[in-house]
């Protein structure tokens, strides 16, 4: 995410969520994002919306993203042939990480499943929604009936007051623990409620009618703690979290074991397991689990040793001013007071403790890998 003072004013061309008339009853800045017109911040600003988000609840406007159900019985074992994770497995009531893979091996969007039940619950990015719907049509489509969701908004409720906010809204049970999902009314609207999120704490992803998007919101944002949070927090507090963001950090070109994504991949997915291979890319992939050492690059953290944020596009170098890499996301952290980068660099340079430097405007900055998270995990276990 790009400074917000940087972002030009978004164009009327632009979609927008259900929510929008809310965003701007609540003073947001609007901006142009993945085709849509989204919040990138609110009056009190980007630094006291993250740290909120940090210490109580935040509130996320992500209804841009794409939402599609897999109806029919032989659903998961279609879509297993598009991801190499675990789909058939996957419980009712359960959500599981995925990625769509191309021949080469790299990662063409990642995705959220969740498994309804009655049918799968996929939660596409933005920017990716189109391409992937067309892949879902062309390559399963005739093998379950592919019903894309824009009908729905979706709503995340992020932080260590998420629960405490959303129970008094709730007449059913939340779901208890991370990755789990269920049907929940809140404040009498049928939603899909997930305790998951990309910020790395504790909290729920709500998928409810979009006629009924902002009347939740509002009810939301009355319960005690809980505020409006924008593209630019929500941009700083996944990357406290080393988590990925696609076209930055994850590409077509980027294999999930470069990506540091592999666990990800269950066994019965890999060599030697039940159901190896049959998904797009799956000599490479496979090759890559198999033989760690042949990994050309790896996505790693890096912490300068000065102030001065080093963001998207700086140049990676060892010691003697080689270019061994490139940062893919940066900025300032708040929750740890500096500045914080991930990058891809030569497999030979990814161990947390190697000394190496950025090139930011031309000058050296010496820089040092670390162990990702920046900042651990809060989810509910």
């Amino acid at each position: 995410m790009p400074d917000p003072a940087s972002i030009p004013p978004a164009p009327d061309r632009l979609a927008r969520t259900p929510l929008h008339a809310l965003h701007i009853d609540l003073g947001a800045r609007m901006v142009p994002f993945a085709g849509y017109e989204l919040p990138v911040q609110y009056p009190s600003g980007v630094l006291k919306e993250h740290l909120h988000t940090r210490t109580q609840a935040g509130l996320f406007d992500v209804s841009h993203m794409g939402q599609v159900e897999l109806h029919g019985p032989d659903a998961a074992a279609a879509l297993e042939t598009l991801v190499p994770v675990d789909v058939l497995g996957l419980p009712a009531g359960r959500q599981r990480y995925a990625f769509f893979t191309n021949e080469a091996g790299g990662i063409e969007d990642d995705l959220m499943i969740f498994n309804a039940g009655s049918h799968l619950h996929l939660v596409v990015n933005a920017a990716c929604k189109v391409a992937d719907i067309a892949l879902l049509g062309r390559e399963i489509g005739g093998r379950c009936e592919i019903r894309v969701r824009e009908d729905l908004a979706l709503l995340a409720l992020q932080g260590p007051g998420a629960e405490a906010a959303l129970a008094p809204l709730a007449e059913d049970p939340l779901p208890a623990s991370f990755m789990h999902g269920a049907r929940v009314r809140l404040a009498g609207s049928d939603c899909l409620v997930t305790r998951s999120g990309y910020t790395g704490e504790d909290g729920f992803e709500i998928s409810v009618p979009a006629v009924d998007a902002e009347r939740l919101a509002r009810a939301l944002l009355a319960q005690p703690g809980v505020a409006p949070i924008g593209l630019g927090a929500r941009d700083s507090l996944r990357l406290e979290a080393g988590l990925c963001l696609y076209g930055h950090d994850l590409d077509p070109t980027t294999t999930p074991a470069q990506a540091a994504l592999t666990w990800a991949i269950q066994k019965v997915r890999r060599t030697g397991g039940a159901r190896p291979g049959g998904f797009p890319g799956a000599a490479r992939i496979l090759a890559e689990l198999d033989d760690p050492a042949s990994v050309a690059r790896r996505r790693v953290g890096l912490r300068p040793e000065g102030r001065a944020p080093i963001r998207e596009g700086v140049e990676i170098t060892d010691q003697d001013g080689r270019p061994v890499g490139r940062v893919t996301s940066g900025g300032f952290a708040p929750s740890v007071n500096g500045p914080i980068m991930m990058a891809y660099v030569e497999h030979a340079y990814a161990s947390p403790g190697t000394s190496l430097a950025a090139l930011l405007r031309g000058t050296p900055t010496p820089v040092r890998v670390v162990a990702l998270p920046f900042v651990p995990h809060s989810y509910r276990r």
